[in-house]
C-alpha cells in the first residue's frame, strides 16, 4: 500500500498497525503529513490551516522510531501519531500566538499541561493551526494567519474558533487535533468539518497553558475524524492538574479508558430528547434540519427512544449565561503576566495598546478591558446566577423525562460564507451556559452545489450529565458505526 493511500482517513488503529507491520515508519508518517500541508495549506485550496510547522518534527519522529525498535513496541497510546494543536495551546518549542501578529515571538518556557500529557503519550505535535484571533469569535481569521477556508466548500469558513484545527484535521494535515471551546469553539469547527468534537465536563481536562478566555467557561478537548479517535486523544488529555484545581472535581468520575468503553450498542436502550426549541423552522433551516431528522431516523432504526420536547426556559435565560467578557480582562493579563518579562506582550493593557489585531477583534479587546472590575461587577454576579438556573432547568427537565442525553444540531443552519465577521445561530450555550459535556459528531451533508460537490457538513451534538462523556461518545460512535457519515472533503485528495 502507498504511503497516500496509508494517510488516506487513517486513524491510530490504522497507523499503529502499519508500525508493527513494518509497513511505515514514523519518519515516513511525517513527512506524508509534511507534504499535504506543503501542498495544501498556502498551494491548492489554499485552506491556511497552519500558522507553525514544528521544524523538529522529523528528528522527533526518527527518535521515536528508534525507541520503536528497542523497546520492541512497547511504547505510549499516542506513540508516533502527529497532533496539530489551535495555536493558544502553549508549547515549549514553538510560539503560540493566539493568531497575533504581536504574539508572533512569543514562546512559552513550558507547554500546556495537556500538551506535555500528549507528548508523554508518545504524540508528535506536528504543528500550530490558525484560529479565529485570540479565540474571539466563530469565523476563523486572525491577523497573523488571514482567513482560514473550509474544505468541503471553499466559499466557506470552517467554524471556529478552533477553524485551523478542524480544517486541517478534515484536510489530513495530522490525525489527531486540540482546540479549545469558550462558546462552541471545538464543536463548531466538528460540526463544519464532518468531524467529532468534545467540550469536556467542567473538572475533566486542565486548561492552564492555553491562552484564555474565561474562567468559567473555557474548556479544552480532543477533534478527530472518528470517535475513538477522539476519545483516544480524551483519554490522554484528562487527569488532575494542581496548576487548575477546578480538575480535582474529575478525580475518579471518568472510566480507565473512554476508548476501550466505547460501545457500538448504546443506542439500543438509549433514551434521547430531541430539543425543539433548537431546531430552525425557517427555510433557511430547511437542509440542516433535513440531516437532522435523518440522524433521528437512524438513532430509532438502532434502537433507541428519542423524545421530543420544548424547554421555554431556555430561551429567556441562555442569553443572559456568558460570563467571558467580564472574566477576559483578568484571564488574559494573568496569562501574559505568567509568560515573564522578555515575553513580547506581558499585559492585557499593552496588547490592546498595539492596535495588532484585526479590526474585528480589536473592538473585541476594548470592550473587554473597558469593563472595569469585571468580577466584582453585578451583572457578572447576576450571570453567574442565571447559569446555576439554567444548569438546574436542563437537568431536572432529563430527569422527567428520563432521558440520557439531549440531540440537537450544533448549528441550525450552514456554516457561514468567508466574509461574514460571525457565525450565526449555533447552540453551544446549552452546554457552555451549563457546564454539561457535549459532543459533536458528523450527521451528514447539505444536498450538493457547485461550491460544495459533496455538500455541506451537519453536525449533530448529544449533551448529557456531569461527567457522562463515556456514555455520549459511545452513543455518538453506534450512530458513525451504522451509518458512516464522514467522508474526506474532494479539494485536498490523496497525494500520489
Amino acid at each position: 500500500m502507498s504511503l497516500g493511500e496509508l494517510l488516506h482517513e487513517a486513524t491510530v488503529d490504522s497507523i499503529h498497525a502499519a508500525f508493527a507491520s513494518g509497513e511505515l515508519s514514523c519518519v515516513a508518517l511525517v513527512e506524508g503529513y509534511l507534504a499535504r500541508i506543503a501542498a495544501y495549506d498556502r498551494q491548492g485550496p489554499s485552506l491556511r490551516a497552519v500558522l507553525t510547522v514544528n521544524p523538529d518534527a522529523l528528528k522527533i519522529a526518527a527518535r521515536m522510531d528508534r525507541q520503536y525498535r528497542e523497546t520492541g513496541g512497547r511504547v505510549g497510546p499516542l506513540h508516533g501519531i502527529p497532533v496539530l494543536l489551535k495555536d493558544n495551546f502553549d508549547t515549549f518549542d514553538m510560539p503560540t500566538s493566539g493568531g497575533n501578529v504581536a504574539m508572533r515571538a512569543s514562546q512559552p518556557a513550558a507547554d500546556a499541561f495537556t500538551v506535555d500529557r500528549m507528548r508523554r503519550a508518545g504524540a508528535i505535535i506536528l504543528a500550530k493551526a490558525n484560529l479565529q484571533e485570540f479565540a474571539r469569535g466563530g469565523v476563523s481569521i486572525s491577523s497573523l494567519g488571514g482567513q482560514v477556508l473550509n474544505p468541503y466548500d471553499l466559499t466557506r469558513t470552517p467554524g471556529g474558533s478552533s477553524g485551523g484545527t478542524g480544517a486541517g484535521i478534515a484536510a489530513n494535515f495530522a490525525l489527531l487535533g486540540a482546540g479549545s471551546d469558550t462558546g462552541q469553539s471545538i464543536r463548531s469547527p466538528a460540526s463544519a468539518n464532518s468531524l467529532v468534537g468534545v467540550r469536556p465536563t467542567r473538572g475533566l481536562v486542565s486548561r492552564a497553558g492555553v491562552m484564555p478566555n474565561s474562567f468559567t467557561q473555557d474548556e479544552v478537548g480532543p477533534i478527530a475524524r472518528s470517535v475513538k479517535d477522539a476519545a483516544r486523544l480524551l483519554d490522554v488529555m484528562a487527569g488532575y492538574d494542581p496548576a487548575d484545581p477546578v480538575t480535582a472535581f474529575g478525580i475518579g468520575r471518568r472510566p480507565a479508558s473512554y476508548a476501550a468503553s466505547l460501545d457500538r450498542g448504546a443506542l439500543k436502550a438509549a433514551r434521547i430528547g430531541v430539543m425543539t426549541n433548537l431546531y430552525g423552522r425557517e427555510q433557511r433551516h430547511a437542509e440542516v434540519s433535513r440531516v437532522m431528522d435523518q440522524v433521528i431516523l437512524a438513532m430509532q432504526e438502532q434502537g433507541a427512544t428519542l423524545v421530543r420536547f420544548d424547554l421555554p426556559e431556555y430561551d429567556s435565560i441562555a442569553p443572559t449565561v456568558g460570563t467571558d467578557r467580564y472574566e477576559a480582562a483578568a484571564a488574559m493579563g494573568r496569562y501574559l503576566a505568567g509568560l515573564g518579562p522578555h515575553a513580547p506582550v506581558t499585559s492585557f493593557r499593552q496588547l490592546v495598546d498595539s492596535r495588532s489585531a484585526s479590526p474585528d477583534i480589536q473592538k473585541t479587546l476594548e470592550a473587554e478591558i473597558a469593563i472595569s472590575n469585571g468580577l466584582d461587577n453585578i451583572a457578572y454576579k447576576d450571570r453567574m446566577l442565571s447559569r446555576d438556573k439554567l444548569r438546574v432547568v436542563v437537568a431536572c427537565k432529563m430527569a422527567d423525562l428520563e432521558l440520557d442525553a439531549i440531540l440537537y444540531p450544533l448549528q441550525r443552519v450552514l456554516v457561514a460564507p468567508v466574509g461574514e465577521t460571525e457565525q450565526p445561530e449555533r447552540n453551544g450555550v446549552l452546554s457552555h451556559g451549563t457546564g454539561f459535556p457535549a459532543v459533536s459528531f458528523p450527521g451528514g451533508f447539505s444536498r450538493p452545489t457547485a461550491s460544495a460537490p459533496l455538500g455541506v457538513p451537519v453536525g449533530a451534538e448529544l449533551l448529557g450529565r456531569d461527567y457522562s462523556e463515556a456514555l455520549l461518545l459511545s452513543l455518538a460512535y453506534g450512530y458513525e458505526q451504522a451509518m458512516q457519515p464522514r467522508k474526506p472533503p474532494l479539494s485536498t485528495p490523496t497525494l500520489e
